[in-house]
C-alpha cells in the first residue's frame, strides 16, 4: 500500500474502481442539471470520505477516491462537506485539497453529523438539494440517516448495501448463533427487527420440530430497495447494481434512492451500462 503522513491507503479492486466511476459519471450530470436550475444550491456530502486516495488492486497504482474526483467535476457543487471518524485520514484528506472555503470536513461518527449539522442546512423549501454518499465498509450506517435523507425530500443517495458484512456475521445457518452485537449492528441499519422475517423462514424438520432456513440474500435486498420507497419515502429507487471480488462473489450492492424521476432515470442507465459489461 501507498503511504502518505504514515496513513497507508486502502487497495481496491475493479469493481470499487467502477464504483467510483458511477459516483463521479452522477455527480457531475446531478450538479450539471441543479446548477442551471435558477435559484437553487446545491452540496454533495461523503459520509465516509477516507483519505481521498486509493492504491489499485489491478494496476498497484494510486487512484482517486470520491471526495477528489467530485471536487473537480467540470460544474461544480456549491459546497462539499466530508466525514469520517479517522482523524489521521481527514487530514490527509484536508492536505490532498488544500485550503478551499467551500469545503467542510468533520471528523465524527456520520449518522451523529449527517442529522445534527447537514442535512439541516439542505431545506427543500429554501431550493437547496445534496447528493450525499454513503459507502461505509460495513453495518456501519443507521438507518435514521437514510429515513431522515427520504423525508426531506431534497437529498439524494448513493448507498453501499454491506452484502459481506451481513454474510459474515448476520445471516449465519442459525439465527440463535449471531453474537447479540452483530444483531444490534444489523437492527440498526435496517431500522428495525423485521429483517429476520425476511432472511430466514421457518420450517418443520422430519421429526415435527419447527427450525429456521436461512434466505437467499438477493429476498433481502429486494425488501430493502422497498424499505427505501415505503419507509423511507423516497419516489424513485432504481434496481442496484451488485460489486463483486476477484472470485465473482457479491461483496455489495449499490443503491441509489431520489425523489427525482430525471435522476432515477439517468442512474439507471449509469448501472446498466456498467452491468452490460458481462461482469454480473
Amino acid at each position: 500500500m501507498v503511504k502518505k503522513s504514515g496513513l497507508k491507503f486502502d487497495e481496491i479492486g475493479y469493481w470499487s474502481e467502477i464504483k467510483l466511476n458511477i459516483i463521479k459519471e452522477y455527480a457531475a450530470a446531478f450538479s450539471k442539471i441543479m446548477s442551471a436550475q435558477k435559484g437553487f444550491y446545491h452540496i454533495y456530502i461523503d459520509a465516509f470520505a477516507g483519505a481521498g486516495m486509493h492504491v489499485s488492486k489491478t494496476t498497484g497504482k494510486s487512484i482517486s477516491g470520491s471526495p477528489i474526483r467530485t471536487l473537480y467535476i467540470d460544474t461544480p457543487f456549491r459546497e462539499y462537506h466530508f466525514i469520517d471518524k479517522n482523524k489521521n485520514k481527514v487530514n490527509v484528506l484536508k492536505d490532498l485539497v488544500g485550503d478551499r472555503a467551500d469545503v467542510h470536513y468533520y471528523v465524527d461518527d456520520c449518522n451523529l453529523v449527517l442529522l445534527e449539522k447537514v442535512f439541516p442546512k439542505v431545506r427543500y423549501e429554501k431550493f437547496e438539494r445534496g447528493l450525499c454518499l454513503l459507502d461505509p465498509y460495513g453495518l456501519h450506517l443507521n438507518w435514521k440517516v437514510v429515513e431522515a435523507a427520504g423525508k426531506c425530500k431534497s437529498m439524494e443517495i448513493l448507498l453501499n448495501f454491506p452484502v459481506m458484512d451481513m454474510n459474515m456475521n448476520v445471516l449465519k445457518h442459525k439465527l440463535d448463533t449471531v453474537g447479540p452485537a452483530h444483531i444490534e449492528r444489523m437492527n440498526a441499519f435496517w431500522g428495525d427487527e423485521s429483517w429476520r422475517e425476511i432472511a430466514y423462514t421457518k420450517e418443520m424438520d422430519l421429526f415435527g420440530a419447527e427450525e429456521e432456513r436461512k434466505e437467499d440474500i438477493r429476498m433481502l435486498t429486494k425488501a430493502y430497495q422497498e424499505r427505501l420507497k415505503k419507509v423511507a419515502g423516497f419516489g424513485y429507487v432504481p434496481e442496484p447494481i451488485a460489486m463483486r471480488n476477484t472470485k465473482g462473489s457479491i461483496v455489495y450492492y449499490l443503491f441509489f434512492a431520489t425523489q427525482n424521476p430525471t435522476g432515477g432515470k439517468i442512474v439507471g442507465d449509469i448501472f446498466s451500462k456498467y452491468r452490460r459489461r458481462g461482469m454480473m
